[in-house]
């Protein structure tokens, strides 16, 4: 491990090597939990029905079932093989954004974040595999348990962020149609985007059967806009230079903010996606553990 991480910069590297000796502790025994989530598949113990859609092998359908209700529903079983897991991280210009208290940019703590739930997964003998998108698929390293797969990670996760949006509705589309075996999948984004855009996109990857978790990455001053003097804000992702009195503003914008922040709480809530919001603020080893922990009740 720890020669895998000598191409991170020291502040990155040192707030990762931290995260895991801590994260380790915490985590006993949650990837092996992991297994019993609703990533399921057809082997030997009976976990529950769902219902019939097209394209599902007839033959677990519950013939006793249909006798019952008039209505098709298949059996699902425990599925006993290797998990898969995921890590979809955004890559966009608005993730380089680091507030004037933060130790880390949104990018950078949401790259240890995904280095850290890597190492985690293959520790266990899983297989992991990463995305990274903007407006579209940058990168796409297939999943796999080797020993040598954390480097490629890592190499791939440290490249400079773009300088494009994110288009998180069209892009999870194509996201969906190249994740072909079902496994869990954990979004790390600040989201920004159209809400309806975010939430249509992420139920493509749950169509698809993923066990599905956000979390959504944002800087404390994108939260409360702390600036009191007139203020130059710098355009990201597209968006034209900005001068104003950041306290004209400042209810209006949290206003706005919060009620993205619900619609996207909701949409989680309403598509049975894990959501957590994260700042980056946060310890990063009380941003896993809590996360971690949330996942471990919801499968018990």
């Amino acid at each position: 491990m720890e020669s895998s991480l000598k191409s991170l910069d020291p502040r990155t590297l040192a707030k990762l090597q931290g995260l895991q000796l801590r994260a380790r502790r915490i985590v006993e025994g949650f990837v092996a939990g992991l297994h019993r989530s609703p990533y399921r598949g057809f082997s030997v113990e009976f976990a529950e029905h769902r219902e019939y859609v097209p394209g599902d092998d007839i033959r677990h359908l519950d013939w006793k079932v249909f006798g019952r209700t008039d209505k098709f529903y298949l059996k699902q079983y425990e599925d006993e093989t290797n998990l898969i897991c995921y890590l979809a991280l955004d890559v966009s210009e608005s993730m380089s954004y680091r507030g004037p208290d933060s130790p880390l940019s949104k990018l950078e703590y949401a790259q240890c974040i995904a280095a850290a739930m890597a190492w985690l997964v293959l520790q266990n003998q899983d297989a992991v595999g990463l995305i990274t998108f903007d407006r579209q698929i940058r990168d796409y390293v297939p999943p796999s348990n080797s020993p040598t797969r954390l480097n490629e990670l890592l190499s791939v996760m440290e490249q400079a962020p773009s300088a494009n949006k994110t288009a998180i509705g069209n892009t999870f589309q194509q996201v969906a149609q190249k994740l072909t075996r079902r496994g869990v999948v954990l979004v790390i984004s600040d989201l920004f985007d159209e809400a309806k855009s975010v939430l249509n996109g992420l139920r493509h990857l749950r169509h698809r059967q993923h066990d599905l978790a956000v979390l959504q990455i944002l800087d404390p001053a994108e939260m409360s806009l702390p600036f009191d003097r007139p203020t130059l804000f710098h355009g990201l992702e597209g968006m034209p230079e900005l001068t104003t009195q950041p306290r004209a503003i400042r209810a209006a914008y949290q206003a706005e903010l919060d009620s993205f922040l619900k619609q996207i709480k909701r949409g989680c809530l309403d598509n049975e996606i894990d959501y957590r919001l994260v700042t980056t603020e946060q310890p990063l080893d009380v941003a896993l553990s809590a996360f971690l922990s949330s996942r471990r009740s919801g499968i018990r």
